[in-house]
């Protein structure tokens, strides 16, 4: 900053802490911006709450007061018109926040008339996807903020994001459990959180983004949008090549430049080529198999080193929760939201001190159940080296009963064992239906079976709930089905091949 600048962020920063400390009212404050300044910028008003960090000034405080600071500044502070190319991150989150506000728009219009279940239901699930927006600034825009020492997007605005994410949660949930008014009730709770949070976007967190951010980094940070994906909106276009980028393998610019980059730092160690064999704990391997060995884990490892800095992540296709490579090289504490940080300080801290060496977590997310284990790394010597995550969707695994031995394969190619199921030899369908089938499966074959199966048990109703069905459709097998239902399997298949013959003999 020069030093202009750096005086008015001060003289800023003087006024907002007054406004804390009970010495002048919103209406107070609000008269003496206007009698000072024409204009506030965004990035200086941004600037101007990092700096009462240093003041001591806590992020509860400051997040308490963040409507407060928007209403001071009303008169000197809008958000102006960037004028963005579309493959521009900020105009890719300008673009979803216009597709919400449509969908938010024709939600008003539902409000007006007689309440329909499955019209709000499609509502619900185009707003959850704002889940993937709030995902893609915390992983791709706030470490680039940080990068330029400024960390209050993902200590301030991570706080709204999260209850913006938590509103809508326990409004679907309402609905998934027919509770009308209620739903209504916190549907209109929820909406009023998100116009906030667009708001402050607009006004405060985009613009400073352009005045903070480089177009070298935007470019960065495009390239691992896709990684997360997109709410609302088609994929935006490429971003442009960069004159220095051309034909050449950019670092961090997928599997290429990773292995070109590593490859590099191992010859530069005297550690021979990527395609030469390494020795690792037990047995030799190639740089390539150890990429390949991470990419098919079927769990998802993140790994931060003793100095608390995210170092790697496994990229695989099955990820419980987004990752890209925005996220390498940040402190732990900034990929947390501001409440669970204490939580990840404890454990590290314990780890640090040798007091504990693991830490577990489990917990149920829209129909699936997902365990989280942290383990200390240590080096021979016991000295602390960091702390590895393990995240695992434990749903199919936490509903097998029984024993496994025979092989089998479902429909999708995966070699499944089928359990013992007693006395009762497993029935073979003339249909295709196996205990391993998901009832996602079983309903893209036969869609009228949706409609079918609550006439065969009350406990398949929430199968006419799009949110519901959504949720378990690629998780249920017809095993697991057929317990809810009071089944055993066998039988369930046997009704289910019944009904299929119907259906044939009508289509005859």
């Amino acid at each position: 900053m020069n030093e202009s600048i750096n005086h008015k962020v001060t003289q800023l920063t003087d006024l907002l802490e007054a406004h804390i400390t009970g010495n002048l009212s919103v209406e107070e404050a609000q008269k003496k911006v206007q009698q000072e300044y024409t204009k506030v910028t965004a990035d200086e008003l941004a600037l101007a709450e990092q700096e009462l960090t240093k003041r001591g000034i806590k992020d509860s405080v400051v997040y308490d007061n963040m409507e407060s600071f928007l209403l001071i500044f009303q008169d000197v502070l809008k958000a102006p018109d960037l004028h963005l190319a579309d493959w521009h991150p900020i105009r890719t989150y300008q673009r979803e926040n216009e597709a919400v506000e449509g969908l938010l728009k024709k939600a008003e219009g539902l409000s007006r008339s007689r309440f329909v279940l499955n019209q709000w239901a499609e509502i619900i699930e185009g707003l959850m996807q704002y889940e993937i927006h709030l995902s893609r600034k915390q992983n791709q825009l706030y470490p680039a903020f940080e990068r330029q020492g400024f960390d209050r997007p993902s200590k301030i605005m991570w706080t709204l994001d999260d209850a913006v994410r938590s509103a809508f949660r326990e409004a679907a949930g309402l609905l998934h459990d027919g509770k009308e008014e209620a739903f209504l009730s916190q549907y209109d709770k929820a909406v009023t959180l998100l116009k906030e949070l667009i708001e402050k976007e607009n006004v405060v967190l985009f613009p400073a983004a352009m005045e903070m951010i480089r177009t070298k980094e935007f470019l960065a940070i495009r390239q691992g949008d896709d990684e997360i994906g997109y709410c609302l909106i088609d994929p935006p276009p490429q971003a442009p090549v960069a004159p220095e980028t051309k034909n050449t393998d950019k670092a961090g610019s997928g599997e290429a430049g990773f292995m070109k980059d590593l490859q590099q730092l191992l010859q530069k160690h005297g550690m021979g080529a990527a395609s030469e064999e390494m020795d690792v704990r037990q047995g030799k391997l190639t740089l390539e198999q150890i990429n390949l060995i991470f990419r098919h884990l079927p769990i998802d490892l993140s790994y931060v080193d003793e100095n608390e800095l995210v170092r790697f992540y496994s990229d695989t296709k099955h990820r419980v929760f987004p990752r890209s490579p925005g996220v390498i090289g940040r402190d732990v504490k900034n990929c947390h939201p501001r409440e669970s940080v204490h939580t990840v300080e404890e454990i590290i801290r314990a780890f640090r001190e040798g007091r504990e060496d693991e830490a577990e977590f489990w917990l149920e997310i829209n129909g699936k159940f997902i365990y989280i284990y942290y383990t200390a790394v240590r080096d021979d010597a016991g000295n602390f080296k960091g702390v590895l995550e393990m995240m695992q969707d434990a749903t199919h695994i936490r509903s097998l009963e029984g024993s496994q031995r025979l092989l089998t394969w479902d429909s999708k190619g995966h070699g499944k064992v089928k359990a013992d199921t007693g006395s009762e030899a497993p029935y073979e369908s003339s249909h295709g239906f196996n205990p391993g089938t998901t009832i996602g499966e079983a309903i893209k074959r036969y869609p009228a079976l949706r409609n079918w199966l609550p006439t065969l048990s009350p406990q398949y109703k929430k199968l006419t709930n799009p949110l519901a069905f959504k949720a378990m459709a690629n998780i249920a097998t017809l095993d697991m089905v057929a317990q809810r239902g009071g089944f055993t399997v066998n039988e369930l298949i046997r009704e289910l091949d019944q009904w299929a013959d119907s259906q044939t003999e009508e289509e005859k």
